[in-house]
């Protein structure tokens, strides 16, 4: 598919089947409300033992025991703070996730940080470098440090989540823009390097307005009545995590409720 192709994958009949993730280990980053909250919960209603990683440990323990209280496989939690962690944070996480599971079918970075809503020469330093280390370093970092765990999975995807300044800036919208920009060239750069390895999947998903707490940061007098629920975007995050629906490693792509799209298009 060249840069030019369209694509359009409508999911209104799409039914991830009641066991697709099961006995699969997926981790997802700011896993304690809003878009990870009901990821980790649908991820483990279709069967997968999910590692929350987030950073109030309050907000993971609850959505533990949401799963514990379902019935689903058992979850682990993982805290930790990616404002604020080193890079032996990171190494230690890829450690204890190796004694724990033997494997990764799925990484889900959807933990992000909005920073500030200002001029670009007017931002805090100290602002910036807090942005760009929690949705850009954070995710690089993780995701060499669960490396080895993917490549032991028969099959894996790696899903970054998205925004649409990704793709063109938006003035005031700075360090998150440029983060998530970054994002998803980096997406590009790991679907690049990993193509001849067709068993880990890497794309970057857009999941479009959701309620989450970023988003009443950044549109503070937007009616929420009239905003998706986070579990809204469950169906982009399962075809994208189902091992039976491959060919879309490398794509930045957009979800507006009923079809995944080229982002952009």
């Amino acid at each position: 598919m060249n840069p030019h192709d369209t694509l359009h994958i409508p999911l209104d009949q799409y039914q991830a089947a009641t066991d697709l993730l099961r006995d699969k280990n997926i981790l997802i980053t700011g896993a304690g409300d809003g878009i990870g909250r009901a990821l980790a919960l649908g991820c483990a209603r279709h069967g997968a033992t999910v590692i929350l990683l987030g950073r109030t440990v309050k907000k993971l323990e609850a959505v533990y025991d949401e799963i514990e209280a379902a019935g689903y496989p058992q979850a682990a939690i993982f805290p930790l703070d990616l404002e604020k962690t080193a890079a032996e944070d990171y190494e230690q996480l890829g450690a204890a996730l190796g004694e724990h599971f033997s494997r990764l079918d799925g990484l889900i970075h959807n933990a992000a940080t909005l920073g500030q809503h200002t001029p670009l020469v007017l931002a805090d330093p100290q602002m910036w470098q807090r942005v760009l280390q929690t949705n850009l370093t954070a995710p690089c970092l993780i995701t060499r440090a669960c490396y080895p765990l993917l490549k032991a999975a028969d099959s894996a995807s790696v899903i970054f989540s998205s925004d649409a300044v990704a793709e063109r800036g938006r003035a005031y919208w700075g360090a998150y823009a440029v983060s998530k920009a970054g994002l998803v060239n980096m997406m590009q750069i790991l679907a690049d390097e990993w193509e001849n390895n067709t068993r880990i999947r890497v794309t970057a998903l857009d999941p479009g307005a959701v309620q989450t707490r970023l988003r009443r940061q950044a549109f503070p007098g937007e009616d929420p009545r009239h905003v998706p629920a986070p579990d809204t975007c469950l169906p982009a995050f399962l075809y994208l995590l189902d091992s039976g629906k491959p060919g879309l490693s490398g794509k930045h792509l957009h979800w507006d409720g009923q079809t995944l799209s080229l982002s952009g298009d």
